[in-house]
């Protein structure tokens, strides 16, 4: 809209009339909404719009960062003027005094959707997940649930280095779970997984996933947790389900190769890195089946946009190319001090959010192999699926995860079920033991990944597929 430009535009103009050497201004309007069912009944519905306007300015080497929900011009232009003595503030603390150049993006994006979400009548969502629920709690469960969560924004960002860009994301998913009861002891299955799965598209992604037809088999699976021996203790070979997979890759890699924590920027609340900016390039960071694309344009997928909030646009870079440690989630601040020439990888919670780096789509190429050919090739081992529980040191190198449910491997066979499934690895050993990888990749969608101090929620998406870890310790308790 013009009018959320017009104010985008004149908070910029202000920060620079006051002396700024460089100010952008970010306009977000954003509609949530979620519905949740239990036991066969709509429990919460939850409905949010918000708009204001997010303003940074750069004062000598000092950032200043102001937000307000009034968008008319004076509200603006006090919003660019704040920004200003806010880094005049921080000049106390000198920090970086460059970005990485820009060239100037003038454009407009859009997500794939085919069926609006918030179009679609609150009566039929509801319908969804009271049948999915209630049929999950005919099979036996003893407490079945269901959600969907639904994200509209509009984005209009304006630099004073030429960038006038307007974006519309809509996101969207959902999931169901069913948890039955025992003698001192609980077990959860889920579909298509804990949280659900979301993307960057309309409704369709929810219907596709035909949550009631998934219902039944999720009941009768929980229930026969109760029943499965335990998970064994050793050292073993796992093959780990997809779902999993991308967990792994969001904990061990998503956020091990964000230059601010390698930078040390991070270390207050969330920890650092492992990784060490002098080994980019060289570092082997797992086996040659190992190839993570860090790749925001990637269809339909969580992390997916057309320019960051930085007013960069998407594109596509290896994290690790065959193996080796080649790339890294920068912002253009954070790349010139790390010397490099790329950003890309800079968004925000919402408007009154200072923009930082956060994971886009981080994720596997396919591998030569599918599960079946997998599982078929392993003589003695355990598949786990679903994360249940994690655990991952601040520098996000060794790890503990549990997973809903896992299987014996036998003579190429699975074999019986096996309730509380965990594992523990150092994150460089554990992927360098990845001797066969699926060329089944799915794009998971993580709505809940946490960073930053205020924290914020940012969405992430991590393509990919089953695949095979040799020498893993499973069965760790506690």
């Amino acid at each position: 809209m013009s009018s959320y430009l017009d104010a985008a535009d004149a908070a910029v103009e202000h920060a620079l009339a006051l002396g700024a050497r460089y100010a952008d201004a970010r306009v977000m309007h954003r509609r949530t909404e979620s519905m949740s069912a239990r036991n066969g009944a709509v429990e919460a519905l939850d409905q949010g719009e918000t708009v204001g306007v997010g303003v940074r300015a750069l004062v000598g080497s000092s950032w200043g960062f102001f937000a307000t929900p009034h968008l008319d011009p004076a509200a603006a232009r006090e919003a660019g003027r704040r920004a200003v003595e806010i880094a005049r503030a921080s000049a106390r603390v000198p920090g970086p005094a460059a970005m990485i150049p820009a060239d100037p993006e003038v454009g407009t994006w859009a997500s794939e959707c085919h069926v609006d979400p918030l179009a679609v009548p609150l009566s039929d969502k509801g319908d969804l997940l009271t049948a999915a629920t209630a049929e999950m709690r005919k099979q036996g469960a003893d407490v079945a649930t269901g959600l969907y969560q639904i994200w509209d924004t509009r984005k209009w960002f304006v630099s004073s280095e030429g960038h006038r860009i307007d974006q519309h994301i809509r996101e969207c998913g959902g999931g169901i779970s069913a948890t039955a009861v025992g003698e001192r002891e609980t077990q959860v299955r889920s579909y298509p997984s804990r949280r659900g799965q979301y993307g960057t598209r309309g409704w369709e992604l929810v219907t596709e996933l035909d949550l009631a037809a998934h219902a039944a088999q999720v009941a009768d699976e929980a229930q026969a947790l109760l029943r499965a021996p335990q998970c064994p203790s050793g050292e073993t070979t796992l093959i780990l389900g997809g779902e999993q997979l991308a967990l792994q890759i969001h904990e061990s890699v998503g956020h091990a190769i964000e230059l601010d924590r390698i930078l040390g920027w991070e270390a207050a609340y969330a920890g650092t890195s492992w990784l060490d900016l002098a080994e980019l390039g060289k570092l082997r960071y797992g086996s040659e089946l190992m190839n993570i694309v860090v790749d925001a344009t990637y269809p339909g997928a969580l992390g997916s946009f057309g320019y960051d909030d930085e007013g960069t646009k998407a594109g596509k870079r290896d994290a690790v190319r065959n193996g080796i440690w080649t790339g890294v989630l920068a912002g253009r601040e954070s790349a010139a001090v790390a010397g490099l020439d790329y950003a890309g990888s800079v968004r925000s919670m919402d408007w009154a959010s200072l923009p930082m780096v956060r994971m886009t789509n981080v994720g596997l190429e396919p591998g030569p192999h599918t599960l079946d050919e997998i599982i078929a090739e392993t003589d003695d081992g355990v598949f786990m699926d679903l994360n249940r529980s994690w655990s991952i040191d601040d520098k996000r190198l060794n790890f503990q995860f549990g997973c809903e449910v896992g299987y014996e491997v036998k003579n190429g066979k699975l074999g019986r079920m096996l309730k509380n499934p965990t594992y523990t690895g150092i994150g460089p050993k554990f992927w360098q033991s990845m001797d066969m990888l699926s060329s089944e990749i799915v794009a998971w969608g993580t709505p809940n990944c946490g960073k930053g101090q205020p924290g914020q929620i940012g969405h992430t998406g991590h393509p990919a597929a089953p695949a095979r870890f040799r020498n893993v310790r499973v069965g760790v308790r506690g």
